[in-house]
């Protein structure tokens, strides 16, 4: 297995790390391009999407992330799979819509709304059902954003109340949930197993 980044300029960095190790994954925090170029997957955390969107800019973070993810994988240029969750699915949407939007790597055809389920105080917990997993997983939307669009193709993996919540398109998976913070691993397993059947 490849060694796992997270994207570690703000949000819940710390978190993805301790599922990952759980799970018995090498994982690094990513700050800087030499950073990126060690890893082979990256999830981008929720927290402020505009604070992470200004570092991916001035860091060139993000346009690495684009460049990885868009190019035909060689020797040099190996590919790279992205996991965003919350903040890190508003950064990776197509276009993004609601107050202060960030600019976005536009990376998954979707539009997405952010901070469309309402402030702190509106945030809940669920149980989810995804696509080829058994049981329901448990779940936390905090301050989570809302998609409302989804592009021809994107495969939708699961949804709350016949909204979209865990998309995926190519080497990009995106969701509006926290999975880091209810002890389960199973989102993390299946970003895994994207990656190793790609």
């Amino acid at each position: 297995m490849s060694v796992v980044g997270v994207l570690a300029f703000q949000g819940d960095f710390s978190e993805h790390i301790a599922v990952l190790h759980s799970m018995h994954v090498p994982a690094v925090e990513v700050r800087s391009l030499s950073d990126l170029s060690k890893v082979g997957a990256l999830i981008i955390p929720g927290g402020e999407s505009t604070v992470i969107a200004r570092f991916l800019d001035e860091t060139r973070v993000g346009k690495e992330i684009v460049r990885r993810v868009l190019a035909t994988p060689t020797r040099t240029l190996p590919p790279l799979f992205v996991y965003g969750t919350c903040a890190g699915a508003i950064l990776l949407a197509k276009k993004v819509t609601g107050k202060n939007a960030p600019r976005s790597l536009k990376l998954i055809d979707l539009t997405i709304d952010r901070n469309a389920y309402g402030t702190q105080l509106d945030s809940f917990e669920t149980n989810i059902r995804v696509k080829g997993i058994r049981e329901k997983i448990p779940v936390s939307f905090i301050r989570a954003p809302k998609i409302t669009r989804v592009g021809k193709g994107v495969e939708i993996l699961a949804e709350h109340q016949g909204v979209p919540v865990l998309v995926r398109q190519g080497k990009v998976l995106v969701g509006t949930f926290h999975s880091e913070v209810r002890d389960d691993a199973r989102i993390h397993q299946l970003f895994l197993k994207i990656i190793k059947a790609s």
